[in-house]
């Protein structure tokens, strides 16, 4: 098992990392659901620290272990939903797995296939560190249920796949938020570190809408950020690096080729105007810029896209 700290952008890459299987992975959409118990047959296990750039939802029918995000550390016990999202540091032990669910996705696959203003509706997305929640047994057997479908199409080969499971996502969000969110806003939680991620990832967020929509055409640049919080450049991105385990350039970069990726979809949309849309002055520049930090130019990837769902 490999030592030190990993940084992963996927679950499979993960446990690749962790020597784990990945049978019952799927790589390509960013989106995964599976059975811990499935997976983890030797425990007690616990894994070797990392940084995943997904969010993840655990839903515990019957198990116990602890999870550990950064300094905090909580046990993980029955009839309990967990909550994490892109960034943090953290640990997990499993001592007794035998019904648990996991789902996992990143930020390109709630844009394309869950809602392009997903923040607006589940402000909790945002949260730096939500701690295990109880569930009535009626409120676990409608999520339980809710992961049981979710499961059943990702196993399938429906030719709306995706998007079935994005329709089927929103209502267990909705769920989720029903149970313990409906008052929910992130910016008021946590200390001052926190507030200041949250702010800086509702101001990328808020930027890259009105640049897509055209109420502006520059793109922000790291000291821009800084001013929309009235701090230093270098404290906010200290901060932003020591919490996310990002910087503030690589937060930028993903969310530009995420917005990118959505927009080279539409084949109403030529290249040179999502580029311009996305506060690139050349097109040429725009596509070195997707391919640097994508591995592959915009037309290519819109060729892959269209080839790989036609």
């Amino acid at each position: 098992m490999p030592r030190g700290n990993i940084t992963v952008r996927t679950l499979h890459e993960l446990y690749q990392q962790l020597g784990l299987p990945t049978d019952s992975l799927e790589d390509e959409s960013g989106f995964t659901i599976h059975y811990l118990e499935d997976t983890f047959k030797d425990l007690p296990f616990r894994s070797e620290p990392f940084r995943p750039n997904y969010f993840s939802f655990l839903f515990i029918k019957n198990a116990f272990g602890h999870y550990t995000i950064d300094d905090q550390q909580f046990e993980v016990t029955s009839n309990t939903v967990y909550f994490t999202n892109p960034g943090n540091y953290r640990v997990f032990e499993w001592e007794r797995l035998e019904h648990t669910c996991l789902i996992t996705f990143g930020e390109g696959f709630l844009k394309e296939y869950v809602h392009n203003d997903v923040y607006r509706d589940f402000s909790f997305l945002l949260t730096e560190t939500v701690s295990p929640r109880v569930l009535t047994q009626e409120q676990f057997n409608q999520v339980e249920e809710l992961c049981g479908l979710i499961h059943k199409e990702y196993k399938g080969h429906s030719l709306y796949k995706n998007k079935i499971i994005g329709a089927l996502v929103i209502a267990l969000l909705l769920k989720i938020k029903e149970y313990f969110f409906q008052e929910y806003n992130p910016i008021y939680e946590g200390n001052r570190s926190s507030r200041i991620v949250k702010n800086f990832k509702l101001n990328i967020e808020r930027h890259f809408r009105d640049l897509i929509s055209g109420k502006t055409n520059t793109q922000l640049r790291v000291q821009d950020y800084a001013d929309l919080q009235s701090l230093h450049v270098n404290y906010l991105s200290s901060v932003i690096s020591s919490k996310t385990g990002k910087t503030i350039s690589s937060w930028i970069a993903d969310k530009t080729v995420t917005e990118a990726k959505v927009m080279l979809q539409d084949e109403a949309l030529s290249i040179k105007e999502i580029a311009a849309r996305l506060g690139f002055l050349e097109t040429p520049h725009f596509s070195n810029y997707f391919k640097k930090h994508s591995s592959a130019s915009p037309a290519e990837y819109r060729k892959q896209y269209f080839n790989t769902n036609s």
